[in-house]
């Protein structure tokens, strides 16, 4: 079914007769007796006089109606009149309507592959992002304990539990930490269960604030590999090196200067 003319490809047809008269340029064109539409001008060869006529600039059509260029006169001879068939438009196909076996790329084709430029399904290639959880602690603590004397203690409510989708899969760890300590340097240590992934004592956990009662704004990175789909635990912990106190999202000398910490565990795929 079409709406308007229906698409005759491949259907030569060839004009009735046409008898010319003197000073006139349009006659109408049939094919047994039935008005006929080519598609465009383009779609025809008419030879008038013996010379095949260029369409557009010779003549023009208008529905079943051609018109010459000039009127004819008496003795002009249409010799004939050949419609060439109408072009098929394909147009464009619905949405949704191609399916996977429609398309001639090589590879698995399914729900986890992607079409590559050069014709191919293939996976996502290289890590990628499974999952992002964070914690962000907002309120302040405070600790006694020296690397010497009590050793890390763990800073509460900044921790971040994952689970793993695979054995494979590498979590990145990043923490933020607003710390303050009143005299120079404090350390960190960054743990997974009971497992502690940074040894302090180097440069890399060592935070040393310029001056007293100053605060401190301490990152840390790490790439782990749990090698678990089980439940894990990340967290901080903190010390200091000499006597004193070092405290978290506050300055040592007034909680009036509050900062926030996080920690967020990232799970990238293999």
């Amino acid at each position: 079914m079409y709406i308007g003319q229906s698409p005759s490809i491949g259907n030569f047809q060839v004009c009735d007769a046409i008898s010319t008269v003197n000073g006139q340029a349009a006659y109408t064109m049939q094919v047994s007796s039935v008005n006929v539409v080519p598609e465009t001008a383009n779609h025809m060869i008419v030879s008038l006089n013996g010379i095949i006529q260029a369409p557009g600039s010779s003549y023009t059509v208008a529905g079943s109606t051609i018109t010459f260029a000039s009127n004819l006169a008496t003795g002009d001879v249409i010799n004939f009149i050949h419609i060439l068939g109408s072009v098929l438009d394909l147009g464009v196909p619905s949405d949704s309507t191609v399916s996977l076996a429609k398309l001639t790329a090589t590879g698995t084709k399914s729900s986890s592959t992607f079409l590559r430029g050069d014709n191919t399904f293939a996976e996502a290639g290289g890590g990628k992002v499974l999952q992002v959880l964070q914690t962000a602690k907002t309120d302040t603590f405070s600790t006694t304990n020296t690397y010497s004397s009590g050793g890390f203690a763990d800073i509460t409510g900044l921790s971040v539990a994952i689970t793993p989708s695979a054995t494979s899969s590498k979590v990145l760890v990043l923490v933020q930490i607003y710390n303050s300590v009143a005299s120079n340097t404090q350390f960190f240590n960054l743990i997974r269960g009971s497992t502690s992934l940074l040894q302090p004592g180097s440069g890399s956990l060592k935070a040393t604030i310029g001056n007293d009662h100053s605060m401190g704004n301490v990152p840390i990175t790490f790439l782990d590999s749990p090698s678990s789909t089980s439940a894990t635990t990340y967290k901080v912990a903190t010390c200091r090196e000499g006597a004193g106190t070092v405290y978290i999202n506050r300055r040592s000398d007034s909680a009036n200067h509050a900062g926030s910490s996080t920690i967020t565990a990232i799970e990238i795929g293999a």
